[in-house]
This record gives structure tokens, C-alpha cells and sequence, in this order.
């Protein structure tokens, strides 16, 4: 398998947004069921006004998180532009019989999201200078921790679907994951984690440009059965977000459990795979 990826900074600090960089880059992999084997930057750097060892932090963030990765980084590419960005060109392997596909959950499985949401208001937030230091740490750790551990623990579960949750947010991706309505999914709005600081910061109107188009086009595609002031969290536009699983119904606790004793804190069942509804989307 081969995937890329790159993002604008999140984080001031330049070694943690590497980290989230080719954490977010890597999740590809892990959303399939594989395993990384090696990985090379995409570097956008401004010369012009960052010094040399601004870049060799960012680089120093991604190489940390390519070989917790258990990959190898084996060089890159870089051109001058007058924005940031930074990411990784990654290989890995999956056996085909392993395959973890995005879009065929079957009805009556159970969904689970590994990291909670709210991550793109956060990250604008950071942008806006309106997140304390404590906050900015809990949003850095969250973005920077590797979806590696969570494809882990699912492996002996018996999975029929599985995506990571990025740009599209929550509700984009279990759109895909419907196969565009082909199913619905079915969402306990309640259940969801979400991040306390980003119900804040959505309600003082620090919401992502993404997370509005996501919102435009995927609100007619949704059947709320639940008023809720905050729905935009449903289609923030995530960076290094979770993973998104289907897992066979009775094995959807014992699942959530290994996550948490993985280290995903914020894993839990949030809803149900359905016959195609009302809507692709449905959340109560």
C-alpha cells in the first residue's frame, strides 16, 4: 500500500507538529490493517523567514514517530513555498486476505471511534491564541498519538470495516463508510467523545473553514433525531483523528476494553451499523 499526506503547522511547537504531521500521514496505513515499512518527507519550507533548524526539528518530530511506527525513514524531498507544510510518502504491507476496507460494514455491527472529536476546532484554536497552555498540550498529545495501537488491538476481532477520521470529519467518513448510503450508520450523539475545550471553543464560533463545507454538504445527508447546539463537532474537520470501526456486535465491549488498556482513553461504542434509512447518516 502507498499513501501520502502533508498538513500546515497545528502546534507552534516545530518537533510536535512533525509528530502530528507524519502521525496524521501514517494513519492510512493502520486504518487498512497494515504495517509500515518505510516512509519519505514532503517538506514545503519558507526560508525566507524560518531558520534552518526550525526545519530540522519538524524533520526530527517525523522521524520520531515513523520509527515508534516501526518504519523507516528513508529520505524525502523538499521546495521553498511561502506556506509550511510538511508530511510523509509511506509504504507498508498488508496481507490482501487482511485487508481492512472502508466501505463494507455490515448491518447490525457496532461502531467505535478510538479519539474524540473536535480536533479542527482545536487546532484553530491554537491558531487564534485562545487555548490555554494545558489545553494546547492535551490537543498535542491527542493529534500526536499513533492510530498504530488501535489497529493493534482490533486485530483479533472480527472487523468488516475500518477508516480513519481526517478532513472530512466523523460524519464524511461514515458517509464513505455507508458506501454512500448503501447502509445506513446509526449515531448515539451522546456517546460520542468530544473534547470539553472544543464544545468552548465551537460555541464562541472558532469552527475550521472545513468544517463548514463538510457541514454544507453531508447536513442533507443527516437525519438528527436529537436537538443539539453543537452539531458541527459531527463534521469538524479532524487532523490525525481516530479510527472509525464496525465490529461485530457482541464483540464491541471486549474491543473498546483492549483500546483503553492500549492507551486509547477516549474509545467507546457510539452507535450501530443499520439497514438503509431515512438518511445514510442518522444520529439520535
Amino acid at each position: 500500500m502507498q499513501t501520502v499526506d502533508l498538513i500546515t503547522p497545528v502546534v507552534d511547537d516545530p518537533f510536535v507538529y512533525g509528530q502530528v504531521a507524519a502521525a496524521n500521514s501514517l494513519s492510512d496505513v493502520f486504518a487498512m490493517g497494515g504495517r509500515v515499512l518505510t516512509a519519505m518527507n514532503v517538506v514545503g519550507f519558507d526560508s525566507c523567514h524560518q531558520p534552518p533548524e526550525v526545519l530540522a526539528e519538524i524533520l526530527a518530530g517525523g522521524a520520531d514517530k515513523v520509527r515508534e511506527a516501526g518504519g523507516v525513514l528513508a529520505g524525502g524531498h523538499t521546495i521553498e513555498t511561502p506556506e509550511m507544510l510538511y508530511g510523509l510518502s509511506v509504504t507498508g504491507e498488508v496481507h490482501p486476505a487482511r485487508i481492512l476496507r472502508n466501505d463494507t460494514p455490515r448491518v447490525g455491527d457496532a461502531l467505535i471511534l478510538t479519539k474524540p472529536l473536535g480536533l479542527g476546532i482545536l487546532t484553530t484554536a491554537v491558531k487564534a491564541d485562545m487555548l490555554s497552555a494545558a489545553a494546547i498540550g492535551k490537543t498535542a498529545a491527542i493529534l500526536a498519538r499513533l492510530n498504530l495501537y488501535a489497529a493493534r488491538a482490533l486485530e483479533p476481532f472480527d472487523v468488516s470495516a475500518c477508516t480513519d477520521v481526517t478532513g472530512f470529519g466523523l460524519a464524511g467518513h461514515a458517509y464513505e463508510m455507508s458506501g454512500k448510503g448503501r447502509v445506513s450508520l446509526r449515531f448515539v450523539y451522546d456517546r460520542l467523545p468530544i473534547v470539553e475545550e472544543a464544545k468552548e471553543m465551537a460555541a464562541m464560533g472558532i469552527i475550521p473553514g472545513g468544517s463548514y463545507a463538510n457541514e454544507s454538504y453531508l447536513e442533507p445527508k443527516t437525519a438528527w433525531h436529537a436537538a443539539q447546539e453543537d452539531t458541527i463537532l459531527f463534521y469538524d474537520a479532524q487532523t490525525s483523528g481516530g479510527l472509525l470501526i464496525a465490529v461485530a456486535p457482541d464483540q464491541a465491549e471486549a474491543l473498546v476494553a483492549r483500546l483503553h488498556e492500549g492507551g486509547d482513553e477516549a474509545a467507546a461504542v457510539v452507535g450501530e451499523v443499520t439497514e438503509r434509512g431515512e438518511k445514510p447518516l442518522i444520529v439520535i
